[in-house]
């Protein structure tokens, strides 16, 4: 299987020296296809510990689409901290996972995290509106919080359900699908609260 995968690298880095330059644009993509689906097998692949890139991505889709729509800073504030809180879990696992360890990381990720993505918000008058609050607290900002705690929450609820399942998932795609629906669910509270 290895000789096939070398010999289809191998042909699709001859063919990709062939075609360069000289404005073939179909075959060169479709090229590039096949030579990164090809590097792609090449590549060791392991199992993700952790809060997985997919559920990253799609928080920060979410922070987009919020801010898109004209949606409440309460309910962009959730997806924010749920996305922070999935970028410190990750983070976390790839440095256990790369053996890098160091006093005080985890206060520091954590700090760096929150200050890398609530300092420029306060910049930008994002953040301390005086008419932008809610419970005498920025809109943003308690979002942000009750994001986090939520997002921190749904990680929990996902790994006490797989060990009450036996190691094992109960649907497909739970890790993901389980912080996701706790952010929903609190982004509709909110929604219901702000309207």
């Amino acid at each position: 299987m290895l000789e096939i995968q070398i010999k289809m690298l191998k042909f699709s880095i001859f063919n990709f020296s062939s075609c360069a330059g000289f404005g073939k644009a179909r075959q060169f993509s479709k090229l590039t296809k096949h030579t990164l689906f090809v590097v792609a097998l090449l590549l060791p692949f392991h199992a993700v510990h952790a809060v997985c890139p997919v559920c990253t991505v799609a928080v920060g889709a979410c922070v987009g689409l919020a801010q898109y729509f004209g949606i409440d800073d309460t309910i962009s504030g959730n997806w924010i901290g749920g996305l922070i809180v999935s970028m410190i879990v990750w983070t976390l696992a790839w440095l256990e996972n790369k053996n890098i360890k160091f006093k005080g990381r985890k206060i520091l990720l954590v700090a760096g995290y929150y200050a890398a993505i609530a300092v420029p918000l306060y910049w930008q008058g994002l953040i301390g509106h005086p008419f932008n609050k809610l419970w005498g607290a920025d809109k943003l900002l308690l979002g942000i919080i009750f994001g986090s705690l939520f997002f921190l929450a749904a990680v929990y609820l996902n790994d006490f359900l797989k060990k009450k399942n036996g190691g094992k998932v109960y649907f497909p795609f739970q890790k993901v699908v389980v912080p996701i629906v706790v952010l929903a669910v609190l982004s509709a509270v909110f929604y219901w609260l702000t309207c």
